[in-house]
């Protein structure tokens, strides 16, 4: 009897080991594929089964959570939802999260580790702490004077610090309210058919995700260039060069849109935007050297986060010599985003050195502890000390007494340049209007914030569109907004 009482016992533990080890299968080797699998629905109930964490502008949330009632209980809300779409992105019960609702989706979910002194604890005990805050680097008066100028017109709108890098405006036209596709249901799907479908293209992030040929902003670029190189050793000395140019090796002559470029100097080709004196100093500069100036500005980059991603702004590395002609005026395949062009603006405000562009200042507990900072961080040098003065004095006569004077705001040290940049088939296009610049408060050390804006408005008459008229008075109502002693709501 007893020998079968030991049988029976052995034949339990068996059965105990059996169930152990399927248990551990279970919860160790097929873990994972159980959670992705779509119709567990365990996951995204816990996910939304609280509050998410807010994004942060001047300290105060732009974002909050909305308990629904139902399933998936929390769902997001926004405040001026347009108006940091490009910043927030969306966080959507049904499509995901883009832009720092996606880059901050674990401190914002609650799901990071740094959130917790003990993040064992909750792994054990199955649960997770309060989402933590993401406070961006965004100033609400700059990104409201941006997109108020803008008005509703396909364009965009990038400020930087060109000391540190913090992004300090960041707006994308026409633009749309996240809040539309937070929940679930037919008019979440409705709202995300009709973004998608929308000519307009409301959910592009021009100011990230788009690239444009910069025209003539890109001729900051080229001067520099020339002055590194020792191409132009004195920028008030006449260059010979004709007007019309012909391109070298065809027989296409290049025009002007200003008068008097004929044997300009290089700081009048800048100041009046010469098309001929600057495509002729490119081609003098050569081929490799204009590769590795653009490449020091930023361009041909391996891929910039800040932390979303940002598309990559280009300058050909094999051109024949009427080509790079038109590229040193950011034509032919130059293409860049705004953000690219704030950069290149920034580095001649910050005396040449070339600071990486960061969106989000610190990451938060709920309770205010700190999570991570954004740190800054140089991507060396753009051109020599020496040139990048020589550049801010020319920037700055071309609003004083050039193309950009739209943009001058009195009591302050403005430099800029101008922008008409064609595209199309034959050009045939509507120009796009570009304007770039950085501005100083009177007596300050440093700039404070340099911008480039781009207009697309297919609406306009084509010889209306000029960097002067159509981007220069954005960009200043921006630098104005920076140049403020307190921050604006």
């Amino acid at each position: 009897m007893i020998r079968y009482i030991r049988w029976c016992a052995y034949f339990c533990a068996l059965l105990l080991v059996a169930l152990l080890v399927n248990i551990a299968r279970v919860q160790v080797w097929e873990s994972a594929a159980y959670g992705a699998n779509p119709a567990n629905k365990r996951p995204a109930i816990e996910r939304y089964a609280k509050p998410r964490g807010d994004i942060l502008v001047d300290g105060r949330p732009v974002t909050g959570s909305r308990d629904s009632g139902q399933l998936l209980r929390y769902e997001r809300t926004y405040t001026n939802g347009p108006l940091y779409a490009p910043v927030t992105g969306f966080s959507s019960q049904t499509y995901g999260t883009s832009f720092v609702e996606r880059a901050e989706d674990a401190v914002l979910s609650g799901t990071d580790p740094g959130l917790s002194a003990f993040p064992l604890w909750y792994d054990l005990a199955r649960g997770r702490p309060a989402g933590g805050n993401a406070a961006i680097t965004v100033r609400s008066g700059m990104q409201l004077a941006a997109y108020a100028g803008l008005a509703g017109k396909r364009g965009a709108v990038a400020a930087v610090e060109p000391a540190t890098g913090r992004i300090l405006a960041l707006v994308s036209s026409p633009s749309y309210d996240p809040a539309e596709l937070s929940g679930t249901g037919a008019r979440v799907q409705a709202a995300w058919v009709r973004l998608n479908a929308d000519p307009a293209k409301p959910m592009l992030n021009r100011a990230l995700r788009e690239t444009y040929p910069p025209g003539s902003t890109f001729k900051i670029v080229t001067a520099a260039a020339a002055l590194d190189a020792g191409v132009v050793t004195d920028v008030d000395a006449p260059t010979r060069t004709p007007d019309p140019y012909p391109l070298p090796g065809t027989s296409t002559l290049l025009p002007n849109a200003a008068t008097g470029c004929e044997d300009a100097s290089m700081a009048d080709a800048v100041q009046w935007s010469c098309n001929t004196v600057m495509a002729k100093i490119g081609v003098q500069v050569g081929l490799n050297a204009m590769v590795e100036a653009a490449r020091r500005f930023g361009f041909n980059g391996d891929g910039l986060r800040v932390p979303s991603w940002v598309s990559r702004s280009t300058f050909d590395t094999d051109m024949s010599q009427d080509q790079l002609a038109l590229s040193s005026i950011g034509q032919f395949n130059t293409k860049a985003t705004p953000l690219q062009m704030a950069m290149v603006a920034a580095a001649v405000a910050n005396g040449g050195e070339l600071v990486s562009p960061y969106l989000v200042e610190r990451t938060t507990q709920d309770d205010g502890s700190p999570v991570r900072r954004g740190d800054r961080r140089s991507l060396g040098r753009a051109m020599n000390p020496a040139t990048a003065l020589r550049m801010q004095e020319l920037m700055v006569k071309v609003v004083e007494n050039g193309t950009g004077r739209n943009a001058a705001i009195p009591g302050a040290v403005v430099g800029g340049k101008t922008g008409t940049a064609q595209h199309g088939v034959g050009n045939a296009g509507t120009p796009y209007a570009w304007f770039i610049s950085w501005a100083k408060a009177e007596g300050a050390p440093l700039p404070a914030v340099a911008v480039a804006v781009v207009v697309e408005d297919a609406a306009a008459d084509r010889g209306d569109i000029s960097g002067n008229s159509a981007a220069a008075p954005i960009a200043r109502s921006v630098m104005e907004a920076a140049l403020s002693p307190t921050p604006q709501p």
